[in-house]
């Protein structure tokens, strides 16, 4: 019985120091670039979180605060600025100043321009799978819409971001 246990036990060490060795494999560097990605990850996660925890709040012309109310540019100003990023107040003016992205390359955050009566005049804030949160007009609150509503299909014409 001893001799069994021992042998066990010399058997549990070698696998465990096998394990615990060297490796012959190295380690890939992150770089600065890994460690801005996470940062713009975070900071995309923020305004998408923010966003979302304003779903219902009522919409209100040229509001930018939970307790005024928002309307479509205030919501994306507002989201993005309690993350510490600086956007333009106007639905044309955060659309000239975002960086373009293509819309098969859209990633939670982005932000979302539709052409309303001939120009840009609605923004919205990418989530994922084909949906976006905004702030509709009068009357009603902040919620989330489908990219393939019969509405805002037809009228999407461009996304961007600040990250």
């Amino acid at each position: 019985m001893y001799t069994n246990a021992l042998a066990l036990l010399l058997l549990t060490a070698a696998v465990l120091y096998g394990c615990g060795g060297a490796s012959n494999v190295q380690s890939q560097s992150r770089g600065p670039g890994a460690q801005e990605l996470r940062a713009y990850d975070a900071e995309r996660q923020y305004v998408v979180r923010t966003a979302q925890s304003m779903i219902g709040k009522p919409y209100r012309y040229g509001g930018n605060t939970p307790g005024r109310g928002f309307d479509c540019s205030g919501l994306v100003e507002y989201s993005h600025r309690v993350a510490g990023i600086h956007v333009p107040r106007t639905t044309a003016q955060q659309q000239s100043a975002a960086r373009p992205v293509a819309l098969r390359d859209l990633q939670p955050g982005d932000l979302l321009f539709f052409r309303i009566e001939g120009k840009t005049g609605h923004v919205g804030i990418y989530l994922g799978d084909g949906r976006f949160v905004h702030a509709p007009s009068g009357g009603k609150s902040v919620g989330v819409a489908s990219l393939d509503h019969v509405y805002w299909k037809p009228r999407l014409i461009g996304a961007g971001h600040y990250y």
